[in-house]
């Protein structure tokens, strides 16, 4: 009766999508979290079992509507690529995501980021980055034995999970994927790939040209082939008019050999 009860108040609770606030406060904010999401895409994006996401609500414990955060960038090893309204944790084999990123805001509390990184010591949570773009100043956490630890050296580490790289320089943040290649943003992203777009239009235009020539280098052929098939059956033609012509002359008594 009590598990019925359970399951009861399980159907009936709801999930909402959204907490009503904002992605971002600003383009700064905005910027870093799309440049976070969709480098982190990128780099696993041939694997269908890691999961990314940017300000999608996270709740932990099936039952407690109001125990959520929304992480600015959280990964998910282990779980599907697909599209959420929002993680429900119990959904998705109990898999916390392992990787979280916030990206400060002049609007967050201390009290507020204090929270939130409760939040994510709790429910297990395995690296957690804040970055404070206005101060550039990064932080980092790891996770050793059952809670998180501040990382003492930011500069230059390696994320575990991910592969990638810090390097805070005096001005800004920096971040490598394994391969060495620095994360770029969207404009680059998109000035690369229309780079790659008119590649692909030469290339496409050069294999354009290479089949109009073997197109025409195949009717020359064909018309090659039809001419020496026309004399060859003009000379059977021939062949076999001479053939008559010669029986209808030894036919008639003359020796078509004699000339």
């Amino acid at each position: 009766m009590v598990k019925q009860l359970e399951t009861q108040t399980h159907r009936e609770i709801v999930y909402p999508d959204s907490d009503g606030q904002p992605i971002a406060d600003n383009t700064v904010q905005f910027r870093w979290i799309m440049v976070l999401y969709h480098n982190l895409a990128w780099l696993f994006a041939e694997n269908p079992d890691v999961f990314v996401a940017g300000d999608l609500l996270w709740y932990p414990v099936q039952g407690y509507n109001q125990l959520r955060q929304a992480p600015d960038v959280m990964v998910a090893f282990g779980v599907p690529k697909g599209d959420r309204g929002s993680y429900q944790q119990w959904k998705e084999n109990n898999i916390a995501p392992q990787v979280v990123f916030e990206i400060l805001s002049p609007g967050n509390t201390l009290k507020e980021m204090s929270k939130k990184r409760l939040f994510y010591d709790n429910y297990g949570v395995e690296e957690y980055y804040l970055y404070d773009p206005e101060k550039n100043d990064l932080t980092g956490w790891l996770r050793s034995e059952s809670l998180l630890d501040v990382i003492d050296e930011m500069n230059g580490w390696v994320s575990p999970r991910l592969g990638i790289r810090f390097e805070v320089l005096p001005e800004t943040l920096q971040l490598y994927r394994p391969d060495g290649q620095l994360f770029a943003d969207y404009l680059e992203v998109q000035q690369r790939l229309n780079e790659v777009q008119e590649q692909l239009d030469n290339v496409q235009e050069q294999l354009g040209n290479v089949q109009e020539q073997l197109d025409e280098e195949r009717q020359a052929k064909e018309v090659a082939e039809s001419e020496l098939q026309q004399e060859r059956q003009a000379k059977e033609v021939a062949e076999e008019r001479a053939k008559r012509l010669e029986q209808i002359l030894r036919e008639a008594g003359i020796d078509p050999e004699i000339k």
